[in-house]
This record gives structure tokens, C-alpha cells and sequence, in this order.
């Protein structure tokens, strides 16, 4: 028999559910450590099904650098208050900010970076693959690959993580939604340089 107990203690650890939280202790016998791995593993399959629930709770989040001179703010929305009163999903904030800090993202989205700022550098690109001789059937293809880069390097979501490089932003905040429970999405971001 599940204590609440314990319940109350790995649901403040996971964010996930009351009923997973439950099931998870149940099948493992009442052990902590298999019940966080049981919550993971269901976790990435209800991952892609949470990205349709609403998320209007959450937090704001800062990072400031060590001089001072520069920083971030962050919208990160959850579902329920609980989750935004979690410390991993603040923490996840204060990541995403000092994301937006390090790297000066252009765009939350590939899709979102400015359509202008493509065409400045596919100029210079076009530019580029003159001077090298490219020919004029493998610019296209060329071109589309720079463009998907560029795109990707300058939105935030798809930027290398600066504390893990093997992770994507999107990565870490799937990694939360497995682990919470809820649909997690970053919101607006702000980055400020004196």
C-alpha cells in the first residue's frame, strides 16, 4: 500500500500527477527511485500529447551575466501553479534566460526568424558561392542548406544548449515536459546589454 506520504513527496520531486504518481509507486513496489524511473520512461510518450494542452500559468524568469552588463528575461508557461512553483521548472527558466543571454537569439522559432535578415545574408551567401565558382544547379541546393542554419542558429529553440551542446533549447524543455507532466512552452524572451 502507497503511503500519501510518499505520493506527496515524489509528485514535489517530479511535478507529474497525483494518479501517475500513484501508479508509478505501485508498480514499483513502493520504491522511489524505480517509480522516477517508471514516470520517465511513460513520460516520453505522453511528451507529444501534452503539446496540445494549454498552458496559461508560469513564471518570469531572469539571469543576470556576472558583470553585470548583460541579461535576460523569460516567459515560461506551465499548466498549474503547482508546476510553476516547482524549483526545476524555475530553474529551467533561469536556463532558458541565460540562453537568451549567451547566444542572442533572434526568434523563438526557425520559422520566425525575419524573412529580412534571410535575404540580407543570402546576398552574401550568393556572393560567396560566385567567388568560389559554384555551379549555378548546386547554388539552390546550397543556398536551402544555409538558409535551414541560419534559421536554426538564430532561433532560440533550436540553439545548442551553452551548458549542453549535445541538447537542443527544444530538447531540455521536452526533457521537462517528460519529467513535469505538463505542456511546457517558452513565451516571450528579452535580452538586455549595456
Amino acid at each position: 500500500m502507497v503511503k500519501m506520504e510518499q505520493v506527496k513527496s515524489l509528485r514535489e520531486k517530479t511535478g507529474a500527477g497525483i494518479v501517475e504518481v500513484k501508479k508509478a509507486l505501485e508498480a514499483a513496489g513502493g520504491d522511489e527511485e524505480k517509480a522516477i524511473r517508471i514516470l520517465r520512461e511513460s513520460g516520453a510518450a505522453k511528451a507529444v500529447k501534452k503539446t496540445d494542452r494549454e498552458a496559461k500559468e508560469g513564471v518570469i524568469t531572469t539571469y543576470l551575466h556576472s558583470n553585470g552588463r548583460i541579461g535576460a528575461m523569460v516567459k515560461l508557461y506551465c499548466e498549474t501553479d503547482f508546476v510553476a512553483r516547482n524549483e526545476e521548472f524555475q530553474l529551467l527558466g533561469r536556463d532558458i534566460a541565460m540562453q537568451v543571454t549567451a547566444m542572442n537569439p533572434a526568434a523563438l522559432r526557425p520559422e520566425d526568424v525575419s524573412d529580412a535578415s534571410v535575404a540580407k545574408e543570402k546576398e552574401i551567401w550568393i556572393e560567396q558561392l560566385r567567388q568560389e565558382k559554384k555551379p549555378e544547379a548546386m547554388m539552390e541546393m546550397i543556398l536551402a542548406g544555409k538558409e535551414k542554419k541560419f534559421r536554426e542558429e538564430g532561433a532560440l529553440l533550436s540553439q545548442s544548449f551553452v551548458k549542453d551542446p549535445t541538447k537542443t533549447i527544444r530538447d531540455i524543455v521536452t526533457e521537462s515536459v517528460q519529467k513535469m507532466g505538463e505542456n511546457i512552452q517558452v513565451g516571450e524572451f528579452v535580452r538586455f546589454e549595456i
